[in-house]
Parts: C-alpha cells; sequence; structure tokens
C-alpha cells in the first residue's frame, strides 16, 4: 500500500537593522523589531494561518486518515508567540488530533550540526522543551536544517534516542535508487531515513501555476493518479515543502489551498494512505542503506551547503561565530544567550551568497556580510568581557567539564526525585 508523507517547514530569521562601525560597543541590539513583526504577521495571514486551517479541515473531512508532520523553529515559535498568539491556539488544536507530528528542529535553524556538536544538542533540546510545554509533544523524528544529513549526524542523533531523520532525496547520492523507500543510515544501522521527492515535492512548490510547465495545470486528482502511478513496492513517497509554498510562493488566487484540501479525498479514494515520519519509521522495513558522508541538503543544484559556505565571506562569519561557542555556554546572561541563538540563524549565510542571496533586505553579499560583521563584532565583545580570552582553552574545558558533570549529576537527582513521587 502507499503511503503519502506531507511535511510543510515554518522559519523566518528575525530581522536585522543597519548596524554601522561606530555603533559597535555602544548599542547591543541588533533587530528590526517592526520589520520582524510586519513580516510575520504578513507569513502568519497569508501563508500559515490558511495552511493550518487547511490541515485541519483535511483531517476533520477525511475523519483522521490524513497525517502529516510540521517543522517548526524555535525561533518560530518565539515568534508566535510574542506577535501572533492565534498560531500557538491552532497549532495546539493540529497537536490535540494526534494526526499532526511536530518534528526536532535546531532551535535556532543553524549550520550547528556541522560546527559545534554540544551547540547542537542544546539546540535540539530546546526546541524540543518549547514544543513539550506549549503543544504537549514529544519530537521522534528529526528535520535539520535545511534538511542537512550525514552519516556521523545519524549516528549522533541516534545516541540521543531519536528513530528517523528527514533529507533530501538527491540523485548524486541515491543514484538509481527510488527515494520512495525507507532507508538505513550508514552511520547507524538504527537510524531510519527517509528522503524527499525532489520532483513531487517540487511540483507544488515551484510549478503548480506555471503555465509552461509539462503537467500544468495540476489539480488533485491529477496528482493523485501520479501517486498512485509510481511503481509497485514504492510505499511511502515523501512530499515536504516550506509552509509557504501555500499563499505566498503559489498564491491563493492559484487554488493551492483548494488543491490541498481536496487531495485527501482523491488519496483514499485509490486505496492509498498518510503517514508521518515516525509513523513511517515505525510501520516500514528500511529496504536498503543510505550513505552520505558529506553534507547533504535540499538547497540549490549542488544539494549540498556551497549556498551558505562557499565564499570566504561566509566561512569568515561562521568560523567567528563558532570559536566563541564554549565560552558562551558558560555565560548566564539571558540576552547574551537570546543573541546567541538568533545569530545563528542560517539565513544570514544565505544573504553573503554572491549568486543567490535569497529574499533579502541588503543590497549585495558584501553589504550583507559587513552589517553582520559589525554586529557580530559586538557580540564578541560582550562574549569577552564575561570570559575573557585570557582565560586559557584547558582552564576553559575544566570549567566546561564541571558544569556537565553538575548538568548530569541534576538530572540522575531529578530522575530518582520522579521516580520517589510515584
Amino acid at each position: 500500500m502507499k503511503n503519502i508523507c506531507l511535511c510543510f517547514q515554518m522559519h523566518t530569521p528575525y530581522r536585522l537593522k543597519r548596524y554601522r562601525f561606530f555603533e559597535i560597543g555602544n548599542d547591543h541590539y541588533y533587530y528590526d523589531d517592526m520589520a520582524t513583526e510586519e513580516h510575520v504577521n504578513w507569513l502568519v495571514q497569508t501563508s500559515y494561518l490558511p495552511l493550518c486551517q487547511t490541515i485541519k479541515d483535511m483531517i476533520n473531512l477525511s475523519k483522521g486518515k490524513f497525517h502529516c508532520a510540521l517543522s517548526v523553529s524555535g525561533t518560530m515559535l518565539e515568534m508566535f508567540e510574542q506577535f501572533n498568539p492565534e498560531m500557538i491556539d491552532i497549532l495546539k488544536e493540529l497537536a490535540a488530533t494526534k494526526a499532526v507530528e511536530f518534528l526536532a528542529t535546531p532551535y535556532a535553524y543553524s549550520l550547528a550540526s556541522e560546527y559545534n556538536e554540544e551547540e547542537f544538542k542544546k539546540q535540539l533540546k530546546f526546541q524540543g522543551e518549547l514544543l513539550e510545554m506549549i503543544l504537549g509533544v514529544k519530537a521522534q523524528s528529526v528535520w535539520n536544517t535545511e534538511l542537512l544529513y550525514t552519516d556521523e549526524l545519524a549516528y549522533n542523533l541516534n545516541k540521543l534516542g531519536y528513530k528517523a531523520i528527514l533529507t533530501e532525496g538527491a540523485k548524486h547520492v541515491i543514484s538509481w535508487k527510488t527515494p520512495n523507500k525507507v532507508y538505513q543510515s550508514a552511520g547507524a544501522p538504527k537510524m531510519k531515513v527517509l528522503l524527499r521527492n525532489t520532483n513531487l515535492s517540487d511540483e507544488l512548490s515551484f510549478h503548480f501555476s506555471d503555465p509552461g510547465w509539462a503537467n500544468f495545470p495540476i489539480d488533485a486528482e491529477k496528482y493523485a493518479n501520479m501517486l498512485q502511478a509510481l511503481p509497485e513496492g514504492e510505499d511511502i513517497i515523501n512530499i515536504w515543502v516550506g509552509a509557504e509554498t501555500f499563499g505566498v510562493r503559489q498564491n491563493a488566487g492559484t487554488g493551492i489551498f483548494d488543491f490541498l484540501k481536496a487531495l485527501p479525498y482523491f488519496v483514499l479514494e485509490r486505496e492509498m494512505g498518510f503517514m508521518t515520519p515516525a509513523e513511517a519509521a515505525k510501520k516500514l522495513a528500511a529496504e536498503d542503506v543510505l550513505s552520505s558522508p558529506y553534507p547533504l541538503t535540499w538547497s540549490g543544484e549542488a544539494k549540498d551547503l556551497s549556498i551558505y559556505t562557499g565564499n570566504d565571506l561566509q566561512q569568515e562569519a561562521l568560523n567567528k561565530l563558532y570559536a566563541v561557542t564554549e565560552r558562551v555556554h558558560l555565560c548566564q546572561d539571558k540576552n547574551l544567550k537570546t543573541n546567541w541563538l538568533r545569530l545563528q540563524d542560517v539565513n544570514y549565510l544565505h544573504f553573503m551568497n554572491h549568486i543567490d542571496q535569497g529574499e533579502t533586505q541588503f543590497e549585495s553579499a558584501y553589504d550583507a556580510f559587513i552589517n553582520y560583521m559589525n554586529i557580530l563584532s559586538d557580540f564578541l565583545q560582550t562574549v569577552e568581557e564575561q570570559y575573557p580570552t585570557t582565560i586559557e582553552n584547558e582552564e576553559l574545558n575544566e570549567l566546561l567539564k564541571t558544569i556537565r558533570n553538575q548538568e548530569e549529576e541534576i538530572q540522575k537527582l531529578n530522575e530518582k526525585l520522579k521516580k520517589a513521587k510515584k
């Protein structure tokens, strides 16, 4: 039986204000709150809220047979709480249906998994705690930033107890194989790997309203026929898109929301079903091994990290940022911790790309770099004031070791306390 795994990803960065060189050391606030609020409100009203309402209708109309997944970064949840509480309300309603899986995602939507394993663990933990606190759900599957995957990452996630990771079904990795099966990771045999079907996902993201596209026009019945026509034995068809596909990239006038709302009817009519990533990992056996020793993402033509790390500007920003990771972990300053998370957002690196800047406020990649590095310089000064570089690395490591041991001891004592209370 064929099963459709639909996933929608929600994230946007905080808008940075124009930060000049002479402000370094004098102004420690880096964000344009008005621009951030305006952008988030526009995203919510144009895309996220109608999408969630449509998903809710799909679950109700299918009598609970429609299942899907949402990836919402910790940063995005923060913004919803601050600017759009109605989004929190509808996410709670979706969580209550038990038909929507909420995925583990780095809190700051960062590249921490590539640059600092400890920071990556912390971000997954922070985002997971926020999901539990706000929505009452526990994440089981991982949507890493930009679907970033390596064999080593799968090994690390398996140690943390996750059962599945999502990534791109890129041709240079899977070759002649199909993305429409469950794989096991070469880095961790117990870790299930789900692969995005690039072509079927891009049909919605980029070609839905394109009159020059071969399959135009696409309606729910036609799309369901495309899914049904896939070869027998291809049990899981992963269609994953940015949530802004609905309402922004494809505006409401194209009929994209009506298409989505009608899809469960035509899928179920053809005796196909819907699964979340966790359900697929639990119910379907891995039929082959996936190996990717180098970073694999869903970004750009190369499907790697080159959009974010491919030039000297990006490399300098990343190296300077993550060089202070251990010192930031020692800090207790709440504002510093907040800035640390926000400044890791992968979008700021995208803005520094000479060829593809994405949707940016900056005139050029160099303009984006200068603005970010001015902010980063002020941030690094703040870190230096709390934990000067005169502290030797050995001494710093000893401090970190002591703190980690204390954290582990506290966790053990909390577990004992819970058992005692029971």
